[in-house]
């Protein structure tokens, strides 16, 4: 546990009255997160929107999400041996430093006249690996700054502030910086991170877990993988993710076709979409906001049943109605229990799994989590070929109320004794 000035031991006392404190180091912890994921939400609004300046290409703009996604399959592992090998704290300052610094070379080609697209793919990859670095120690970091009781509400606000930055303030201000001038849409971000960099240097004290061995990289990567695989909880939970992440990006990748366009079924413009989709982004918010309380009224195993029926109404909506309506109410009671879940198996990863493996589990749960997206838009776009738009929600719907039978394995008895029995060293 790091020292923050007195304040961490203030902070494991519980008051007589009320919840607990998260803490000065949290708060800190929290706003350099939403710096900078308000930079991320700018960044990927921008780079699409000045690419069209040198390519008209839809090949090469829809590559450029491919350049920012493809480190995640590629550099996970490594980010998460890395997160376990380096001081956490520090492994986020020097990823937010070498963004800041791409961003500010890229404006500096920009004002120069020197860009192309393929300068624009060399960034976005670059922001894409580094990113991994970032996230998988920021989500690492978290059982080192508050107490392990405390994390479903720290997990909770920290999630509400990143998707708020990232879903709602970022992409709107992006458009408006490219509008302003494409040197400007880059170097606003740029600041934030260095500003995200300058608060999280406050959050003062050591955040490296303490080794008995040195180990090759490889070994380090060999042991989260065993971990995660020999943990039949985190296993089965990691397998139910890339199984509903399968299912949501087939129905998000042809999405747009079943609703956008005077032949389409729901027949709505483009602004008209971009609420459409907003709506989980508002669910999400209110989600991640009430996750605590759901997860103590219900139990968790309850409300982890509770967002499988959200989501499989979040999917199969479409195959019900085409009011948008409607459509929209369902994306937004979706929204809500995805953030439930995510609060309640994120909080539970860093409640059972030991410190020293932390980011090693995280990148390998979402390698296996995340793996399934393209895969799941690649499905989509065959089924919706052979059989129909309308055929994708229907088959996909079922797919995910199948997630049920994961909940046979992940019991509050189950998870309980996990964490009754984890090691935390």
């Amino acid at each position: 546990m790091a020292d923050d000035g007195g304040t961490q031991t203030e902070d494991r006392r519980t008051p007589p009255a009320g919840r607990p404190p998260l803490g000065v180091a949290y708060w800190r912890l929290w706003t350099s997160s939403g710096l900078s994921n308000l930079a991320d939400g700018i960044v990927k609004v921008a780079l699409p929107l000045v690419a069209i300046r040198f390519t008209d290409s839809p090949t090469l703009i829809a590559g450029l999400a491919f350049a920012l996604m493809v480190p995640w399959l590629l550099f996970a592992l490594p980010a998460g041996a890395l997160a376990d090998r380096l001081d956490r704290r520090r492994a986020m300052l020097g990823a937010n430093a070498v963004r800041a610094g791409l961003l500010v070379l890229l404006a500096l080609t920009v004002m120069v006249d020197i860009g192309s697209i393929w300068v624009l793919y060399v960034v976005a990859f670059c922001i894409g690996v580094t990113e991994t670095i970032y996230d998988t120690s920021a989500q690492s970091i978290l059982p080192l700054v508050v107490p392990r009781d405390r994390l479903s509400r720290a997990n909770g606000r920290l999630f509400a502030a990143e998707l708020t930055a990232n879903e709602f303030v970022g992409p709107p201000l992006g458009g408006f910086l490219v509008a302003a001038g494409a040197a400007m849409a880059f170097a606003t971000p740029a600041a934030l991170w260095v500003v995200a960099v300058g608060v999280l240097l406050l959050v003062r004290g050591p955040f490296r877990v303490e080794r008995d061995r040195r180990t090759t990289m490889r070994a380090d990567i060999a042991e989260g993988l065993r971990f995660l695989w020999r943990h039949r909880l985190l296993r089965t939970l990691a397998v139910m993710v890339g199984v509903f992440n399968f299912a949501s990006n087939a129905v998000w990748g042809i999405l747009v076709l079943y609703a956008v366009g005077p032949s389409s079924a729901i027949g709505l413009s483009e602004p008209a979409f971009g609420l459409l989709l907003a709506t989980v982004a508002a669910g999400s918010l209110l989600g991640f906001l009430v996750a605590e309380r759901v997860e103590q009224r219900l139990g968790r195993a309850r409300s982890l049943m509770l967002t499988i029926l959200g989501s499989a109404l979040l999917v199969g909506a479409p195959a019900l109605t085409a009011n948008p309506f409607l459509i929209g109410a369902a994306f937004f009671v979706g929204g809500i229990t995805n953030a439930i879940w995510n609060v309640i198996t994120v909080t539970l990863r860093q409640l059972v799994t030991p410190d020293r493996l932390l980011g090693r589990l995280n990148s390998a749960y979402r390698l296996v989590a995340w793996g399934t997206r393209p895969l799941g838009a690649v499905a989509g776009g065959v089924l919706a070929q052979a059989f129909g738009l309308h055929a994708v929600f229907v088959i996909m719907a079922p797919l995910t109320l199948a997630l049920v039978a994961g909940m046979t394995k992940v019991t509050d008895k189950v998870m309980d004794a996990a964490e009754r029995d984890a090691d935390h060293s």
